[in-house]
């Protein structure tokens, strides 16, 4: 075929009968081998519980000359599938997102084909389509051929055992470019992912994982070198899981953002984290918000907290706690001289004047903590009080120093990238107000 194609649409009309004949003959008989190879690669690829290797050929080779559309389309007629014209359309761009679209396995194998190749898809949606353990294996082998596919989503797609395990091989053999990955829903074995693995960031919510799954959740953290997000909402830890989770945390030295939301952790979870966070030295951000956490439960966190000196963001919103657990909170950071801690979400929580107190003296000490609380106490009932208006202050300041309203942000805003860390302005505002 590729000789056929050097010729002009003039050359070819000065070529005698016989040679025509003979080029289109062979540009006819290439392109129904590579239909035949395409055909032959496809059905030896149906996916099985034994093998998960089944690109029995180099498919860079195998489809030499076939490639994007055209190669998508070929592999859908192949296939008996109707193409998604967005995806074909699509194929040069670095984001595409296929979520909801009913692929299907053999759709998902379709899109597998036409991305082994692919150096341009760096993140793929691929969420709620069935694709099942057969399109997840198709799925698998196609990244361990593909160089550029760093973020994909795989979520709500009835796995079941076989999908899970060709992951958790394609994770643990590191034979991937993958640094994100979602799994959320529909992945119920942990076993294949107790041991290290590169992806950095990785979504596990919604999968009931249950007690049983906290104690592999443990031991995966242990070992993991990579990990720096990981997100376990909604997964019927409970206290017993949590508890399992604990001395995974403690020594893990990678993980950055856990989110532990909506799992039920209760006291004894939070004493587990508390513990941890004693001795850990790298975590950052902790969601911990509707855990069934106490007073109590917030009194044994705090002892982590009162040592910690590396998380910055605490949610704990719709928790059990009441004013005197916010107490608890606010006074372990103002007392820990190494804390860090940049915001405690406690939006729930009622609160009253002698914790109102207690926050504005711990900003004078700490100007970039930010405590998101509920209401104040009785405060419907008296005068509220009076603040000046911030824009205001602000303008009568800047006339006062001769100031350009950009030259003031300018000053706080180091990077240059239009953003001011609350620690900054807050400390600008109170020299303002001075």
């Amino acid at each position: 075929m590729s000789e056929i194609l050097n010729y002009t649409k003039k050359n070819l009309v000065t070529l005698q009968t016989d040679e025509k004949l003979q080029l289109v003959t062979k540009c006819q008989i290439e392109m129904k081998e590579r239909r035949n190879s395409l055909r032959r690669w496809m059905t030896d690829t149906e996916c099985t519980t034994h093998s998960y290797t089944f690109f029995s050929a180099d498919p860079r080779k195998a489809f030499a000359g076939i490639k994007g559309a055209d190669l998508y389309l070929e592999a859908c007629r192949l296939m008996e599938v109707v193409p998604v014209s967005y995806f074909a359309q699509n194929l040069s761009e670095p984001y595409i997102n296929l979520n909801h679209h009913g692929l299907g396995p053999k759709g998902a194998k379709a899109i597998a084909i036409a991305l082994v190749s692919n150096a341009a898809v760096t993140h793929l949606e691929l969420e709620d389509n069935h694709i099942l353990a057969e399109g997840a294996i198709c799925i698998v082998e196609m990244l361990r051929e593909n160089r550029s596919l760093q973020e994909l989503n795989i979520s709500n797609n009835h796995l079941d055992t076989e999908g899970a395990e060709a992951i958790a091989g394609l994770l643990l053999d590191n034979a991937s470019h993958l640094h994100t990955l979602h799994l959320s829903g529909g992945l119920h074995t942990l076993k294949q992912l107790q041991h290290n693995f590169q992806v950095k960031k990785l979504d596990l919510s919604h999968n009931e994982f249950s007690e049983k799954g906290g104690h592999l959740l443990g031991q995966m953290l242990a070992v993991n070198t990579a990990l720096e997000i990981l997100d376990l909402s909604w997964n019927h830890l409970r206290r017993k899981g949590t508890m399992a989770l604990g001395p995974g945390l403690k020594v893990n030295a990678a993980l950055k953002i856990l989110n532990l939301s909506w799992n039920c952790i209760g006291n004894e979870g939070a004493q587990a984290i508390g513990d941890a966070l004693k001795v850990n030295t790298v975590l950052i951000h902790l969601d911990i918000s509707n855990n069934q956490i106490n007073n109590e439960g917030v009194k044994k966190l705090c002892k982590g907290l009162k040592v910690n000196g590396t998380l910055r963001v605490l949610k704990m919103a719709n928790n059990l706690l009441t004013v005197e657990g916010a107490t608890e909170l606010v006074g372990s950071v103002k007392k820990n001289a190494n804390s860090v801690m940049e915001e405690i979400n406690i939006s729930n929580v009622l609160v009253n004047e002698t914790f109102i107190r207690l926050l504005e003296s711990a900003y004078l000490i700490r100007p970039e903590l930010n405590v998101i609380y509920g209401e104040v106490e009785g405060s419907i009932s008296k005068i509220p009080k009076q603040y000046p208006n911030p824009m205001k202050v602000i303008q009568k300041y800047v006339n006062e120093q001769k100031l350009q309203l950009w030259e003031f942000f300018g000053k706080m805003d180091k990077d240059g990238n239009m953003k001011i860390p609350v620690s900054i302005f807050r400390t600008a505002m109170m020299q303002v107000c001075s």
